[in-house]
């Protein structure tokens, strides 16, 4: 079958059809290519595999091994038909489709032998095709003029961040020398404070000697105590049988002291002598020891009646061995530890014992505010008074340094960040934006982090924080990488990539995890509309088509 058609190249101006130029070329070949098929001369396949005589293309035979000789045709596999779809756009298709009884091409030019009723739609797919696309234009101009805001408010916010940066280096040098100035404040007044002190130290140090002596002494002689307490026969050793007589040492409560549980306490021996307990064995059993002997502060008076409605306080332990078990946990621990061959004699012992260490509470209490009235002469103490002062004076104009390093290095690395070719990226930094799908909602926060939290529940998952530009080469401003996330149970590090899109408004529009613990997120903004190109106000706003 020959299907060598003339086709023209035309515009509509006006209502009026200009016609530019003839030209002959095979049915589904594209302009472009039109010089290639000359009915003249033989045909030449496209890739070089053969040269045929030109009445072999479009015979519906393949002769060329790239498809080439049968553009119009559905005889090759590989071949293509070009639709020219004049009013609206062109197309290429499978030349598997050609005939085939489905019109795949808008002017019905791919159904040129069936017996299909396929009609020419292009020009009203075009005109609601170039509707949609002055709609779109319309939208990019705008979001290319937010864009130009964008850029100018980004230069100036850089602008200022070097001003700032410039005044914070002047106050940090004039910061620095006041820091200077206080710290030789500072030596000059600690000197003479040393000196004087140092009379005063060795006071010092003998009287925290005495007070350690007299603890250890105090606590050895507690330790003697609970040793005889417990040593039944007097004998000087304590055996598992003595520690099994004493509920005290139940420790998983089952009413009884196995062997295994004595043993713990005597540090898994048959015996423990007094030196051993003394040195260590004491540390082990005092606070269980204490739990059962001492809990609870006898009255000193016979309590009055408690009204109605009213409960009774709260016993009162013992200051060095205070426990967070329940009130009424203790107290039945405190009756079932109770041995039942103790005498009354024992018990009131036991009271007489607390009664002591309270006096010593109240003498402890009594040293402690013997140590809070002035411990130096007025001399000495003047000069303490004076290098405090120094010292809070240059503490104070140290941190003033501190801060305003923070704040420089804060702005310096802010600096360093790309905001973009024209710094359109930087108002962008310091707000976050948000999408909540059925689950999740997630927030992006440009230049920082991306997060995730559950509708319903609390906490959130860092997604990732801020990393590059991810761009391909030709368009990096194109995505964002946000890497180093929370790890996933048994699996990566989470990560965020965010596709940029032009948009009259900064929002993020979606989030999917194609692959897991890997998040996609999908964001409009201005920040990447650029300028839509001149339409030549002479052409119609109808039609204008060139085939290419």
């Amino acid at each position: 079958m020959k299907s060598v058609l003339a086709f023209s190249l035309f515009c509509v101006v006006s209502g009026a059809v200009v016609r530019a130029a003839e030209v002959l070329r095979p049915r589904g070949v594209v302009l472009s290519k039109a010089s290639f098929y000359d009915p003249t001369r033989d045909f030449n396949c496209l890739d070089g595999s053969g040269t045929i005589p030109f009445s072999y293309v479009n015979d519906d035979y393949c002769d060329c091994q790239d498809g080439s000789d049968e553009p119009g045709t559905a005889a090759c596999p590989n071949g293509f038909f070009h639709c020219t779809n004049a009013g609206h756009v062109p197309l290429n298709i499978p030349s598997s489709r050609v005939n085939d009884g489905v019109c795949d091409c808008c002017d019905a030019s791919d159904e040129y032998a069936s017996s299909s009723n396929c009609v020419d739609t292009c020009r009203e797919l075009g005109r609601a095709a170039r509707e949609e696309a002055a709609k779109q234009r319309e939208e990019r101009m705008k979001g290319y003029h937010l864009r130009q805001s964008m850029i100018e408010d980004g230069r100036k916010i850089k602008k200022e961040a070097e001003g700032k940066i410039e005044e914070l280096k002047k106050e940090k040098e004039e910061a620095e020398a006041v820091r200077n100035e206080k710290e030789e404040v500072k030596k000059t007044a600690e000197e003479p404070e040393k000196i004087a002190l140092e009379k005063y130290q060795a006071v010092e140090e003998e009287r925290k000697a005495k007070i350690d002596a007299d603890k250890k002494a105090k606590d050895e002689a507690e330790a003697r105590e609970a040793f005889a307490h417990i040593d039944n026969n007097g004998d000087g050793v304590l055996t598992v049988e003595e520690l099994q007589s004493r509920q005290t040492f139940d420790t998983n409560r089952d009413g009884q002291v196995s062997e295994e549980e004595a043993r713990f306490y005597l540090k898994q021996e048959d015996s423990m002598s007094l030196e051993t307990f003394i040195t260590s064995g004491w540390l082990m059993m005092r606070p269980v020891y204490l739990m059962d002997k001492r809990m609870f502060t006898p009255p000193t008076t016979t309590p009055a009646p408690l009204e109605e409605g009213l409960t009774p306080p709260p016993p009162v332990f013992d200051d060095e061995d205070t426990y967070e078990a329940e009130e009424e946990e203790e107290l039945e621990d405190f009756d079932s530890n109770l041995d039942p061959e103790d005498d009354t004699d024992e018990d009131e012992e036991d009271y007489e014992l607390h009664d002591e260490d309270h006096e010593d509470i109240l003498k402890e209490d009594e040293q402690k505010e013997e140590e809070e009235e002035p411990k130096y002469d007025e001399d000495t103490q003047k000069l303490v008074d004076i290098a405090n002062e120094a010292r809070e004076q240059f503490d104070e104009a140290d941190r003033r340094v501190r801060d305003l390093v923070r704040e420089l290095r804060s702005l310096e690395e802010s600096q360093e960040k790309d905001y973009g070719p024209e710094e359109e990226f930087r108002v962008l930094e310091g707000n976050c934006y948000e999408y909540t799908d059925r689950e999740y909602t997630y927030r992006l926060c440009p230049f920082d982090k991306a997060i995730q939290k559950p509708k319903s529940g609390h906490g959130e998952t860092r997604l990732g924080q801020w990393g590059e530009w991810s761009g391909p080469e030709e368009n990096r401003y194109s995505r964002m990488l946000y890497s180093n996330g929370q790890a996933c149970w048994n699996g990566p590090t989470r990560s965020a990539d965010v596709k940029i899109y032009c948009g009259t408004e900064t929002k993020l529009t979606g989030v999917t995890e194609p692959n897991r613990c890997e998040y996609l997120f999908f964001l409009r903004t201005p920040a990447v509309c650029t300028k839509p190109e001149e339409i030549n106000e002479d052409e119609s706003s109808e039609y204008t088509h060139t085939e290419l």
